[in-house]
């Protein structure tokens, strides 16, 4: 072997670990926020997550990356340790999808079907594909122009690495060191180390593979060597528990617990049986194929073993990180999933859907305080409003690291609105605050509103909570459907905003009503108006997100101003029912204060 083999060696491992990179990347980014979804579903069914982590794994081509993603789930608290553990098992199978398809290499015949299921012959076209869709102007081709190249190149490292070592079948130390690595706990110990450092058990078992064309590898050496990839897989998990909460270092040691006593059992049972048996296949040479297969054999008989014991797992890592007199609180966002773009985008989603409720609970406790006091409710407004703060901190810095990691076309945008959504809903916080200040005014100075008075607020009241509870279900439900009903319902309480405003002024004319009482009432409204101003930016934000477009003004105009367009006919038929719905008791007379004695 000289040195130009060397070279070519590296460069084939290069192009190999690229290829893998890239297309794990462009299938995390192709599959989108749906990673958030089906890992982040809850379920106590340890097969049901057994089949959800494989089907991830598979797709993203990458144990480890699901697994980080599972320690992220678990540290933000959306998943429980007992429902990781499945998934991490799954992962483990998933991953031998890779080592399968790598196989094709090692196909043998003469048959054009054969001869075109090999690397050699579909990479170059899958690379001519790729490179076809990756030059148009749709971003979802481009996705899967990246996908296949990723792929061609992987591919094509692999053949490199494959005819690089060819040379060594004639190296007398490299068919000792194989030899030597047939000791179980030597190979064990290098594959290990070698996925360890490479941190992705499907490039390492691709190395192996690429070795075993050399065919001076056989089961014997191969098998340990395999076990010991499995293990090494682990550090990724391990590396990213580093600082998280007890339960999430508690599910990377459920990753490193299900492997060693995976391979300490299968290993324990392999020799013990070689040893009565004598089994012939150990000594003959290990193909590409015959890789995949061990790879795949092991990983499905350690979880039909360890599955049913999956609560023993959970019990081995709480006494491995037991718990302490002092409660742990979930991370709100876990900076291990921007690692996947996609998923992160949908856990701060999520987040700031619990931003928006707090926000809307907040709001509708502050109005009831103007009609009854209560000391205990108005410290939980004045608590929930610095939750939502926080939440707008941890969101904020979340998303502008979010912003600079490689993100598809709708990720971006989504990420973009977030930002400019957190601010509004924080304000709508601040709003809460500010109508609890009035109430608190209300209740020390003990002002009590003319009965008309009263009434149109009761109905104002009623419109706000409605812009409010439409516009977070909403966004929490990503309905654009309910999104395009706010901001009809918008228009309804500025006009019942002017009208009340006119109302006070007829009865200050009539002394019903004083200027001192009117202070109060101009804050309420102006709160309430600014609350569903802020509603309107969320729904608006929410459905130019859908139509890829952000220009505010230009939409709002055209929904409310445009000739006879299907949005604006709309926005008039839903802006005429809310005005029948929020009337005022006496909507029907002009203005009846005057005769209304003034309150004391």
């Amino acid at each position: 072997m000289t040195v130009f083999n060397v070279f070519s060696l590296l460069g084939g491992l290069a192009l190999f670990l690229f290829g893998m990179d890239i297309m794990g990347k462009a299938l995390e980014k192709q599959a989108g926020g749906q990673l958030q979804k089906i890992l982040s579903k809850l379920t106590d069914n340890p097969l049901k997550g057994f089949f959800l982590g494989l089907c991830v794994t598979a797709v993203i081509q990458s144990s480890s990356a699901t697994t980080v993603m599972v320690v992220g789930f678990v540290n933000s608290g959306i998943m429980e340790l007992h429902q990781a553990i499945g998934v991490i098992m799954g992962s483990n199978v998933g991953t031998t999808v890779t080592s399968w398809i790598l196989s094709l290499s090692g196909l043998q015949g003469d048959s054009f079907l054969i001869n075109m299921l090999k690397p050699t012959s579909f990479s170059p076209v899958l690379a001519f594909i790729g490179i076809l869709l990756y030059m148009g102007k749709s971003e979802k081709r481009k996705g899967v122009g990246t996908i296949l190249i990723g792929f061609a190149v992987l591919m094509t490292g692999m053949t490199t690495m494959s005819n690089a070592v060819l040379p060594l079948q004639n190296e007398a130390w490299f068919t000792s060191l194989f030899i030597r690595f047939s000791n179980p706990l030597l190979g064990v110990l290098v594959g290990a180390v070698v996925t360890g450092i490479i941190q992705s058990s499907s490039a390492s078992v691709g190395i192996l593979q690429a070795l075993s064309a050399t065919g001076v590898i056989t089961y014997g050496s191969a098998i340990p060597i395999i076990m010991g990839q499995n293990i090494g897989t682990c550090v990724t998990a391990l590396i990213s528990s580093v600082g998280a909460n007890k339960n999430a270092r508690r599910a990377a040691m459920v990753h490193l617990y299900f492997n060693i006593i995976g391979v300490t059992l299968f290993l324990a049972i392999f020799y013990g049986a070689n040893l009565l048996l004598d089994f012939a296949f150990v000594n003959e040479t290990v193909t590409a194929w015959g890789i995949a297969v061990v790879h795949s054999i092991f990983n499905l008989t350690a979880t039909a073993v360890l599955l049913p014991f999956a609560n023993g797992l959970e019990k081995l890592a709480i006494l491995t990180i037991p718990d302490d007199a002092e409660k742990e609180s979930f991370a709100l966002l876990d900076e291990r999933l921007l690692n996947t773009p996609a998923v992160a985008v949908e856990r701060a989603r999520a987040a700031t859907a619990d931003m928006a409720e707090l926000a809307r609970v907040g709001v509708v406790q502050a109005m009831s305080l103007t009609h009854k006091w209560d000391d205990s409710l108005a410290q939980k407004v004045r608590e929930e409003e610095e939750k939502v703060d926080k939440y707008e901190d941890a969101l904020g810095t979340y998303l502008v690291k979010l912003s600079s990691r490689e993100m598809s076309h709708a990720d971006s945008q989504s990420v973009n609105t977030l930002l400019h959504t957190i601010s509004d809903f924080e304000r709508i916080s601040d709003h809460s605050v500010n109508v609890l200040s009035s109430a608190e005014e209300i209740h020390a100075k003990s002002i009590e509103f003319s009965k008309d008075a009263q009434e149109e607020l009761q109905v104002l009241e009623g419109a706000v909570q409605d812009v409010l509870s439409r516009t977070t279900d909403a966004f929490r439900k990503g309905d654009l459907h309910m999104a395009s009903k706010v901001e009809p319902l918008e228009t309804v309480v500025d006009e019942l905003v002017r009208a009340i405003k006119a109302r006070h002024v007829a009865r200050l004319q009539t002394g019903s009503c004083s200027i001192e009482y009117g202070f109060v009432l101009e804050d309420l409204l102006t709160n309430y108006e600014r609350v569903c101003d802020h509603c309107s930016n969320v729904a608006v934000a929410q459905i130019e997100v859908a139509q890829d477009s952000f220009d505010t003004h230009a939409y709002l105009n055209d929904l409310r101003y445009g000739n006879e367009t299907k949005e604006s006919e709309q926005f008039q038929r839903r802006l005429d029912r809310y005005r029948e719905r929020y009337l005022f008791p006496d909507s029907d007379t002009a203005p009846a204060d005057a005769k209304e004695e003034p309150n004391k």
